[in-house]
């Protein structure tokens, strides 16, 4: 638990929200660290003089909560411990394997002094009645696993110290993983991350996905998230998938693979971020790009070889912390050019990302920062690179990938065309 105490901007939400009349949904992958997150706000209430008697925590992983009962059992039995005239904080860990879950959320949160906390880990959560039920009642905070800064401070790493190796520590955050518990397995050897790496997928491939959605060609199945781990970062379509997979001799129907990809993103393993035309300034409907929520998991994926290359890998991280920092995120694309990312900040601002691994040499140079001037507006742009001497030129800012992810006061005013 102790590593987690850092997750300061995910408690500091839930208390911005605190009595507020709203659910508190926290969604986030299988063990990116969401009931912990709730016993340290849990903790947090009692240092603020809740009283233990107004808080209410039920982990329905526990068979014990919720066997051989109904959810209006578990309702009734909530409301009899509710203390009367005072704020009461329910939590429910989990709440989608109780049957009917959404009336008993329903039911607690139109009573009175009661402020609902409730997780799940699939969007299966939002994508039910409870979503309908709940229209505008709801906040969803969604949970990622560790940042590099996050992980770097679980492993007790002095992140002011810039003259450390962040380059090798990098290495270790993308190769084994960001997810809370693995990060605290690594003193036991990298064989410990990749079972622990291998039990939680299987559980979200097998339980979550398969059982729930009755799949029955897992080979098929397996095939196509290998497919989507082996073009991280790489434009993809349905039918695109389909046409490859049918080269190696699978047939798989594009309908089938989009229905695949759909389950893949609801247990939030992938994420998927559309194509915005930088020229008529709208959302386009095909080609999207797939993001993995733990690079450590490529590694059970296609193999610690990687056939995904580290450009693409650092991609990944890059776009994982811009969503960190609540931006919403498209893919760029006009006629002559392509832009990794563009965002839309929480206060509505646009701004412009390339990444690349390192500025090699020149002609790599031009390629990236031509990819942003041919962007014809005055908003932020920002070049992204492992290149500890970075130069910005042409109103562009050139940044440290480590000091952007360690938000080192990295200085984001735009330099001039004409100083460059």
């Amino acid at each position: 638990m102790a590593n987690l105490t850092n997750r300061n901007e995910y408690i500091n939400k839930l208390l911005s929200y605190r009595d507020k009349d709203l659910i508190k949904v926290v969604s986030g992958l299988r063990r990116s660290g969401k009931s912990t997150l709730l016993a340290l706000y849990r903790q947090k209430l009692l240092k603020l003089g809740v009283g233990n008697r107004q808080i209410q925590f039920y982990n329905f992983e526990l068979p014990e909560n919720y066997l051989n009962k109904n959810w209006d059992d578990i309702y009734f039995e909530i409301k009899k411990a509710l203390q009367e005239n005072m704020s009461n904080y329910l939590f429910l860990d989990e709440v989608q394997n109780i049957p009917h879950f959404e009336k008993l959320v329903d039911g607690l949160f139109a009573t009175d002094n009661v402020d609902v906390y409730i997780t799940g880990s699939n969007a299966f959560l939002l994508s039910s009645e409870l979503a309908t039920l709940l229209s505008g009642r709801y906040i969803e905070i969604s949970i990622l696993p560790f940042s590099f800064k996050e992980y770097l401070t679980a492993r007790n790493i002095d992140i002011e110290n810039k003259y450390l190796n962040y380059e090798a520590l990098f290495f270790d955050y993308v190769n084994e993983t960001s997810l809370p518990k693995g990060v605290e397995l690594r003193e036991g050897g990298y064989d410990k991350i990749y079972e622990y790496l291998y039990a939680i997928y299987t559980t979200i491939i097998e339980k979550d996905i398969s059982q729930r959605h009755q799949i029955n060609d897992k080979r098929a199945f397996g095939n196509i998230v290998k497919f989507m781990a082996s073009h991280v970062g790489s434009a993809l379509s349905p039918s695109n998938i389909s046409k490859t997979l049918k080269q190696d001799g699978q047939s798989i129907h594009h309908s089938t693979v989009e229905k695949y990809l759909e389950y893949l993103i609801s247990s939030f393993v992938f994420y998927k971020v559309h194509r915005f035309d930088l020229k008529g300034k709208k959302q386009l409907a095909t080609q999207e790009k797939y993001y993995i929520v733990d690079t450590g998991i490529l590694n059970i994926l296609v193999g610690k070889e990687r056939t995904t290359d580290r450009g693409h890998i650092l991609e990944n991280i890059v776009y994982l912390e811009l969503l960190r920092r609540g931006n919403k995120i498209w893919t760029g694309t006009s006629r002559n050019s392509e832009v990794d990312f563009v965002c839309k900040t929480n206060t509505g601002n646009i701004e412009y990302y390339q990444v690349a691994w390192q500025l090699s040499n020149q002609k790599t140079e031009e390629r990236e920062f031509g990819s942003l001037q041919k962007i014809n507006d005055n908003y932020p742009k920002f070049l992204i690179t492992t290149d500890s001497f970075t130069q910005s030129k042409a109103g562009i800012k050139h940044l440290n990938v480590f000091d952007w992810l360690l938000d080192r006061n990295v200085n984001l005013s735009i330099p001039n065309a004409h100083e460059a």
